[in-house]
């Protein structure tokens, strides 16, 4: 039983941005999905900074919550 059965995270959905006020903002398809700041920001920062594009997708759909159900639309 894999964790990505249904290989959603192969096409990268997931990305995130760091903004100057180290607040971290998750997109999926390009639509913010989730904010993070202080400390919860600075752990994420740190935990994804040498991991491969696999694995960090992974973390981020863990992050934003409910996207292993499968009730993530798709355009």
């Amino acid at each position: 039983m894999g964790i990505d059965r249904r290989k959603v995270l192969e096409n990268e959905p997931f990305s995130f941005q760091i903004t100057k006020d180290k607040k971290v903002r998750f997109f999926y398809n390009n639509k913010v999905v989730k904010i993070i700041s202080n400390h919860h920001a600075d752990q994420f920062i740190e935990k994804i900074k040498d991991l491969p594009m696999n694995e960090q997708q992974l973390i981020m759909a863990k992050l934003t919550g409910n996207f292993k159900r499968g009730n993530e639309k798709n355009k």
